[in-house]
C-alpha cells in the first residue's frame, strides 16, 4: 500500500519546464587546500543564471565546487555530484572527511564533485542578522513540550524570525530554493562536457535534492543514489511527522549498547535496558524545571543554561553518529549528577567538546558559522514550502503528530516547523509536481534499519514512487550509510556506479561494528575494498 497517496493529489507535470538558457561555460579546476582533506582536492566555479525564471535577465551567480579527481582516470571516467545534507550546509568539511571513503565505494574511477548549494558558503549566502549578538538573541530554539506555554512562545518568536529574515534577504532570499539548485546541478552536468547525464549521491537533505532532480529531469538520470531518505511529500508540505518514526528505537539502541558495554558506559551497570531508558527519560523531564546552570562571566546571558530544550537537541544530534556514543554516555552520566562542574558536561554542549557533529567530520565549525548555517537551513527549507500558514491552530495536527512519534525528541525541532509555516520569502520556483516518474535509469535507495531522522519507512515510500528503483537496507544505527560502514553496502554502491548493477530486491547489508566501541568500521572496509 502506498503511504503517500494524499500528496499525490497535486496535479502538476513531473518534467521540468525549460526556463533560462543553458550556460555555455566550462569548469576550470585548480588544486586547492582544504583543511583535513582525506585526498587531494581541486576547486572550481561555474557561472550560472541567478534567476532561472527571468528569461530576459543577464544576472549571474558563481557556483562553488570541490572535486576529488578519479584515482584511476580513464577516457571513460565520469563525474558524480555529491550533496552531504542540510539544508544549509556547504558540504566542504564533509567532502574533505568522506572523499576517501566515497572514492573507494564508487570504485575510484569517477570524479567526485561537492556542489556548494545556493544559500550556503560563498554561494549566495543567506544571513538574517548583521552580527552575532542579534543572531544569538533570536537563535535559541525551544522544544514545544518544555513547558505548557513553550509552543505558543516558540510560534510567536518564529514569526519574528521570519520577519527578520525577510527584511535582511528580500532582494535575493527567494533565489535559493531546491528547484534552482537542481537547475544549477544540470548546468554543471552540461558544463562537464561528458555525456549530459546526471550521476549523483545524496545523503539526508541530499536525497530531497536528488528526488527533486529525478522528478524534474527523469530523462537525464544515469545513476542516482538516495542515502538516508527524506520523505519529499512531507518536506514540501511542511508536515514532516514520518521523519521521527524510528527515533526512539535509536535511543533504545544506545541504551542497548550501554548495557552490553558497561566499560564504555558505567551507568549501564546493574540495571536493565528498560530501567536505564526510563532513567534517561526522567532526567530529560527533570531538566524542564531544574536546569543546570554553568556560569560563564562575560558571555551573553552570563553563562550556559543546560535545560530540556538544549539537551534534547544535543542528544538527538548525537544519535546520528553511533561512533560518538561513548561521549553521549559521558554527557548523560554527568547530567545525572546534577553538578555544574562535572567536566564531562563538555560532551553535552555543542562547541565545548566531544563530537556532536551530524556529519561525523573531524573538523569543527566555529559557533558563529554554525549559527549562520542554521539561517541558511531556514532560507532553503522554508522557501521550498508550498503553502504557508500563519495560524497555530491549523498547524497543531503537525506538532501533535511529531510529538506522538517520539516521546524523547518529538518536540525538539518544533521551531523549524513554526518558522517555515510563517515564512514570507517563497522561492521563485518551487517544485509542485509529484514523484511518480520513470527515470531513464533506475534509482538506488539506501535506508538504515535504525535512523533517527530519515527512517527506513521513508526509504520504502520513495522506492515505491520511483518506478524501477530498488531499496538496499543498511542494517545499522545512525544517519545514512556513511556513519557505520558495511562492506556489503560499499560493494553494492560500487557495482551500481561502475556497471549499473542493482542489488537484489530485499537485500539487507549487515554492519560489524559493536555499539559504543568508538569505531565506525571504515578502516576495515577500506582494507577489504582495496583488496577486492
Amino acid at each position: 500500500m502506498h503511504l503517500l497517496l494524499p500528496s499525490l493529489l497535486l496535479a502538476a507535470t513531473a518534467h521540468a519546464t525549460p526556463l533560462a538558457q543553458r550556460s555555455q561555460n566550462s569548469i576550470k579546476w585548480t588544486p586547492c587546500k582544504i583543511a583535513n582533506a582525506s585526498v587531494p582536492l581541486e576547486c572550481g566555479t561555474l557561472t550560472v543564471p541567478l534567476d532561472y525564471t527571468d528569461k530576459t535577465g543577464n544576472a549571474t551567480l558563481q557556483i562553488q565546487m570541490q572535486r576529488a579527481p578519479a584515482k584511476q582516470k580513464t577516457k571513460n571516467s565520469k563525474s558524480i555530484l555529491l550533496n552531504f545534507g542540510g539544508p544549509g550546509a556547504d558540504g566542504v568539511e564533509d567532502m574533505a572527511y568522506f572523499a576517501k571513503r566515497m572514492q573507494a565505494a564508487t570504485g575510484g574511477g569517477h570524479h567526485l564533485i561537492n556542489v556548494v548549494p545556493r544559500g550556503t558558503g560563498k554561494t549566495l549566502p543567506f544571513s538574517c542578522y548583521p552580527n552575532d549578538i542579534l543572531r544569538a538573541a533570536s537563535s535559541q530554539a525551544i522544544a514545544g513540550n518544555s513547558s505548557n506555554v513553550a509552543l505558543g512562545f516558540a510560534w510567536e518568536k518564529s514569526g519574528f524570525f521570519a520577519a527578520d529574515c525577510h527584511a535582511a534577504q528580500n532582494e535575493t532570499g527567494n533565489l535559493i530554493g531546491t528547484a534552482f539548485v537542481v537547475r544549477d546541478m544540470m548546468q554543471i552536468v552540461d558544463a562537464l562536457g561528458e555525456d549530459g547525464m546526471l550521476r549523483f549521491w545524496g545523503v539526508s537533505y541530499g536525497t530531497l535534492l536528488g528526488s527533486t532532480a529525478v522528478a524534474m529531469f527523469p530523462d537525464k538520470v544515469d545513476k542516482v543514489i538516495l542515502d538516508g531518505v527524506v520523505n519529499p511529500f512531507e518536506y514540501y508540505e511542511n508536515k514532516e511527522t514520518e521523519l521521527l518514526s524510528d527515533t526512539d528505537n535509536v535511543m533504545k539502541g544506545f541504551v542497548k549498547g550501554c548495557i552490553s558495554n558497561p566499560k564504555a558506559c558505567p551507568m549501564g551497570k546493574n540495571q536493565t535496558a528498560a530501567q536505564l531508558e526510563e532513567s534517561i527519560y526522567q532526567l530529560f523531564q527533570k531538566l524542564k524545571s531544574d536546569p543546570i546552570g554553568i556560569p560563564a562571566p562575560g558571555t551573553p546571558g552570563g553563562g550556559i543554561l543546560v535545560d530540556y530544550s538544549l539537551i534534547s537537541a544535543a542528544i538527538f544530534r548525537q544519535l546520528y553518529t553511533p561512533f560518538t556514543w561513548q561521549n553521549t554516555a559521558k554527557c548523560i552520566a554527568a547530567l545525572m549528577t546534577g553538578s555544574n562542574t562535572n567536566p564531562n558536561l563538555q560532551f553535552c554542549i555543542p562547541g565545548m567538546g566531544g563530537d556532536s557533529s551530524s556529519s561525523g567530520s573531524n573538523a569543527k565549525r566555529s559557533e558563529a558559522a554554525a549559527r549562520q548555517d542554521q539561517e541558511s537551513q531556514y532560507g532553503i527549507k522554508c522557501s521550498d514550502v508550498r503553502v504557508h500558514i500563519n495560524n497555530l491552530t491549523e498547524m497543531m495536527p503537525v506538532f501533535e503528530g511529531r510529538h506522538k512519534k517520539s516521546r524523547f525528541f518529538g518536540d525538539y525541532a518544533d521551531t523549524v516547523v513554526a518558522r517555515c509555516a510563517q515564512w514570507t520569502l517563497p522561492a521563485k520556483e518551487r517544485y509542485m509536481g509529484d514523484f511518480n516518474v520513470t527515470s531513464k535509469n533506475p534509482v538506488l535507495v539506501i535506508g538504515n534499519t535504525h535512523d533517527p531522522v530519515t527512517p527506513l519507512v521513508s526509504a520504502k515510500n520513495v522506492t515505491e514512487t520511483f518506478k524501477g528503483s530498488v531499496l538496499l537496507q543498511h542494517d545499522s544505527y545512525g544517519h545514512d550509510s556513511l556513519m557505520q560502514a558495511s562492506l556489503c553496502t560499499a560493494k553494492a554502491i560500487r557495482s551500481y556506479f561502475v556497471n549499473g548493477t542493482m542489488p537484489q530486491k530485499g537485500t539487507k547489508c549487515d554492519v560489524k561494528v559493536p555499539l559504543l566501541s568508538g569505531e565506525d568500521g571504515w578502516d576495515e572496509v577500506l582494507k577489504e575494498l582495496g583488496s577486492s
